[in-house]
Parts: C-alpha cells; sequence; structure tokens
C-alpha cells in the first residue's frame, strides 16, 4: 500500500465528541489507542450499521481500517501531548462494494479520527484505464504477430494462442470449409495448439453459422455451454465449461472464419464490455486471415501461370541431346523476355523444332508477350518444316496484338540420320548460333533475318548444317554477348569472348556446355547490371555398337 507524504495540522480544538463531528460531509470514526470506537457521525453510522461507541473493533470498523489504525499509531511512536501536530494520513480499503480513502486526525487527548473519503469513481476510473492500456497494448501486439506471416494455418495458430491466453481459458478458430468439412485449430492456455479437420453440423452452436457468413454474433448467454458438440471442446481443455462466447473473423469483403471463445465453469460470464474487446481483436485476426488466405490464392494462381512462362526442362528426344539454361535479368525475378522451347517431332523420321528468342525488353510485361508467343509458335508446329511460313506467320499475328514490343528469334529443326544430325537454322534478327565442332574449331552459321513484330514483312535465309557426334550447335541471346563487365565493368563479353570459350568445350556434353557459358558470363558480369540470359545447346550423341568379346557383350564408341 502507498502511503501519501504526511501533512501537519494542530487541532487544540476538536474534542471527541458527537456533535464535533457531527456536521462533517464525511463519515467521520473517532479510535481510542486500543482502536475502540469512541464516537461516530451521523454519515459514519449510516455507512457502518453496527458502529456503536464503546463496541469492540471487530464489530465496528473494518479490519484495513484497524490495520491502518495500528500502524499509524506506531509510526507515530505512542500518544501525542497536547501540543503535538496531527498526522494526516491516507490509506484505501473498501465497505462493501465502494472504496475509501481513510484520512487519520490525531488529537490532543491521544485520540484518532479517521475520514472516510469516498473514491469509488477515482477507483473505478483507475481501473478502467489500466484496463484499457491492457487492452491497447494486447492489440497492439496481436497486431504485429498476426501481420507478420502471410501464412494461413500460422495465423489460425496465433490467433487460437492469443486468444486462450488473453480472452478466455481455450479458444476455438473455425475456418470457412467445404461442405460440411471444416478446418478447426483449438488452442488452451498455458498448453500448445492442436488442428484438424471436422465434419460438423454449425446449427448446433448457436450463432456460430451465422459467423461464418459475416452477421453479427449473438450474445453469449444465449449459448447453453452443456449443449456445445464434443468436437469443439479442446483437447486438455480444465473442467467443464462455464460460458462460451462466438463471434465472426471478419475478412476482406470475405468472411475469414469465426472464433470461439471457451471459459471454465468456475468463471463469471462473458460481460458486454468483454464481448466487444473480442470483437475488436477479432477484427484485426480476421484481416490478417484474410490478407493470408488471398496471398496463399495468389500465389497458388501465380505458380500456375508461372509454370506455362517458365522454360521447359529438356533431355533427349529421338536420338538428339537437348539442354538449355535461362537466367533472368533480375535477382528476384523468375521470368522474362528470354525464351526456348522443344516441340519434337510425332516420330523419328520428324524433325524436332527447337525455338530461342528475346523479346523487347525485360520482367513480367514482357514476359507476358513471350508466352503469348510461345502459345502461337506451338500452334504454328503444323507448319514447322517451313521456317519462312512459320515466321510469316508469326509476324503478322505479332503485328495485329495490341503490343509494341518486337522480338528476334532463331528456330532450329533437328533430325537424327544414323550418327548424324541434320540441323536446319533459320535466324530473325537475332545472334547467329554456333557450332563447336570435335576439333575445337567455332563455326558461325551465317543464317540472318528481319525481326519479328516490327514491319509487315520479314526477310529471312535458312541454312543447313550437320552435327558429327559429341558436335553441339549453340543457341544463345544477346544477354550473354552484350554482357557488361571484365575488370573495369563497362567491357562486353562480346562474340569472340564466347567463341573462345566453346572453343575449350569441343566435345563436352551439352548441360556441361550450358553451364560453362552461364557461368563466364555470370562471372564476367560480377555484380554489374544484367540482361536475360537464354542458351540452347543441340548436341549430336556419341553412338555406341555392341560386340561380343570371349563372350560377353561390351561398348565401343564411335564417331
Amino acid at each position: 500500500m502507498a502511503y501519501p507524504k504526511d501533512t501537519s495540522v494542530t487541532i487544540s480544538e476538536l474534542r471527541p465528541t458527537a456533535d464535533a463531528w457531527g456536521p462533517a460531509p464525511y463519515p467521520v470514526l473517532v479510535l481510542d489507542r486500543t482502536g475502540a470506537l469512541r464516537t461516530a457521525n451521523q454519515a459514519a453510522t449510516a455507512l457502518l450499521e453496527e458502529a456503536a461507541p464503546g463496541a469492540a473493533p471487530a464489530d465496528t470498523v473494518p479490519a484495513w481500517l484497524r490495520r491502518a489504525h495500528d500502524e499509524t499509531r506506531a509510526r507515530r511512536g505512542g500518544p501525542a501531548g497536547p501540543d503535538a501536530p496531527a498526522l494526516l494520513q491516507g490509506f484505501r480499503g473498501t465497505v462493501g462494494a465502494r472504496s475509501y480513502e481513510a484520512h487519520a486526525s490525531h488529537l490532543p487527548d491521544g485520540d484518532t479520527a479517521w475520514w472516510l473519503v469516498d473514491d469509488t469513481g477515482r477507483r473505478l476510473a483507475e481501473e478502467a484505464l489500466s484496463t484499457e492500456r491492457e487492452r491497447t497494448s494486447f492489440l497492439a501486439e496481436a497486431s504485429n504477430v498476426l501481420l507478420s506471416s502471410l501464412n494461413t494455418e500460422r495465423c489460425m495458430q496465433v490467433t487460437a494462442q492469443l486468444a486462450a491466453r488473453h480472452l478466455a481459458d481455450a479458444a476455438v478458430v473455425v475456418a470457412p470449409g467445404d461442405g460440411r468439412k471444416f478446418p478447426v485449430t483449438s488452442a488452451v492456455a498455458g498448453q500448445g495448439v492442436t488442428r484438424s479437420t471436422v465434419t460438423a453440423d454449425l446449427s448446433l452452436v448457436p450463432g456460430l453459422g451465422e459467423a461464418l457468413q459475416g452477421f453479427p454474433p449473438v450474445p453469449s448467454r444465449w449459448i447453453d455451454p452443456a449443449a456445445l458438440p464434443a468436437w469443439l471442446l479442446p483437447e486438455g481443455f480444465p473442467g467443464k465449461v462455464g460460458s462460451v462466447a462466438v463471434t465472426p473473423l471478419p475478412g476482406h469483403g470475405v468472411p475469414a472464419g469465426a472464433l470461439i471463445l471457451l471459459r471454465t465453469g468456475d468463471r463469471a460470464e462473458f460481460s458486454e464490455n468483454e464481448e466487444i474487446f473480442a470483437r475488436l481483436f477479432a477484427a484485426r485476426a480476421g484481416a490478417a486471415l484474410s490478407a493470408a488466405r488471398l496471398y496463399a490464392e495468389q500465389s497458388a494462381i501465380t505458380e500456375t501461370l508461372m509454370r506455362d512462362l517458365l522454360p521447359p526442362q529438356l533431355r533427349r528426344t529421338h536420338g538428339v541431346e537437348f539442354a538449355g539454361g535461362y537466367r533472368p535479368a533480375g535477382s528476384r525475378e523468375r521470368v522474362g523476355g528470354d525464351f526456348y522451347d522443344v516441340h519434337p517431332g510425332s516420330s523419328d523420321s520428324e524433325s524436332t523444332l527447337v525455338v530461342l528468342g528475346d523479346v523487347c525488353g525485360k520482367g513480367l510485361e514482357a514476359a507476358v508477350l513471350t508466352g503469348k508467343i510461345r502459345n502461337t509458335v506451338e500452334a504454328l508446329t503444323p507448319v514447322a518444316h517451313d521456317h519462312e511460313r512459320m515466321l510469316q506467320l508469326l509476324n503478322g499475328a505479332l503485328l495485329n496484338s495490341h503490343h509494341t514490343r518486337f522480338a528476334t528469334m532463331v528456330l532450329a529443326s533437328a533430325q537424327r540420320e544414323e550418327g548424324l544430325v541434320r540441323l536446319l537454322l533459320t535466324s530473325a534478327g537475332h545472334p547467329a548460333p554456333l557450332v563447336v565442332r570435335n576439333d575445337g574449331r567455332v563455326e558461325e552459321v551465317s543464317t540472318r533475318g528481319t525481326l519479328i513484330g516490327a514491319l509487315p514483312r520479314i526477310e529471312t535465309l535458312t541454312v543447313e548444317t550437320s552435327l558429327q557426334p559429341g558436335e553441339t550447335c549453340l543457341l544463345y541471346t544477346d544477354g550473354v554477348t552484350e554482357a557488361r563487365g571484365g575488370p573495369l565493368g563497362d567491357e562486353m563479353f562480346g562474340e569472340e569472348r564466347l567463341a573462345r570459350a566453346l572453343a575449350d568445350c569441343a566435345g563436352m556434353p551439352g548441360e556441361a556446355v550450358v553451364e560453362r557459358v552461364q557461368m563466364l558470363a555470370s562471372q564476367w558480369l560480377g555484380d554489374g547490371r544484367r540482361d536475360d540470359m537464354a542458351v540452347v545447346a543441340i548436341t549430336a550423341p556419341r553412338t555406341t555398337h555392341l560386340s561380343a568379346v570371349n563372350g560377353h557383350t561390351r561398348g565401343r564408341y564411335t564417331g
């Protein structure tokens, strides 16, 4: 108990008589040295019905006031003389439902007059202020914790834990379900969190079905705890349920679920003020759950769309090895303006079409046009044997679209013929393909053509070449050759440096060639700005013949 500073006044004229204290506006009790009641004014007798002069202290004086009287006399050091100052000291206690602050006036004859000042209003205001501060602090903490995660399951767990710890003895979060199946997360104060999916009839819990639809909650007094279904009682709940509160979890236009608060039978029912506070918490939890659910839906949609935009995984097809690599311009991006695709023929006798292109720009906008080009090319595969016609049709499609971007592209038709791979190569404004021979020579295929989507009509030149077993044809975008870096940070990687790097790749598998080109270009860039990079290697695999040796078979590479 805190005590204010002592203030001294001289009260020589006061006498312990009822007449002396009668006009006082506050209850006044005069106690002697032993704590016995000497006199009480009218206000005091109205407050303490048993107050009568000479009565035993235990019958008339509240226990807290007796302790205050004893402590005050002990602090004063015994009876006071007629000229000693009176000690005015404040103590607090309750009488019935009201609280009082008691102030002591020490009289010259050694008695003590106690003035009881009703401070119930101040106490209630202080308690309300303290409660409001605690609630504000809790809501701030809840908002920070809930909004720190965009994982739906995590938000449901945190909601149940916070509600069980601060609002009730246990909490159950019910998410919108499919039919009669609902995801449920439960928490008991001081225990862990459990998750399950229940098949439930919501009509058995008053207000639950309405809460899941976003309607206002029903008062907790309308809910009979004894009628709750078994699935609603969390494992480890202490005792029987004494009171229940159900409140909706409002989301962004769509309800995010419902929150059910449970209290044990020995605790008071939820007051109207507590139910209002629960709704304030539910509003924050519902917003967090709704944001997490929206993020999950958008992530799922993005992932589905992204699968069609990402370059495919390449492998051996119809006896020809294909390997590809793609690196977007931004470290946080997954797609961009560079792309490649492989469209296998229906049989070994039909060639496989390889498409590698570069849309003007980078990032998501370029990726959107990339996806449209790839879809258009796939639709044009029936004419894949005629590169010029395919490019003319694609050019017309781009000119008729609302996009103003253009693209460069190279087409390669690859077909295995015995140990060789025959290639038809056509460039449309794209860097010329490079062929790595087995002896280390690097040849530039002299195909050329105009941009796609820029002019009404394009010009192309198709070139035929072949690959011996172990030889590779490399298709690449200008993100490789135009990579700026090096010792001074402003020199392009260039076609000559790329050719020298490929000369060291003679005889390597296609995957190794792709990996080396990407590695060298990235090292050259360092931390500098980069463009999208796409690389495709078409390799004629080394053939294997089986021959019998001492009755066993073994492999022999040729070519």
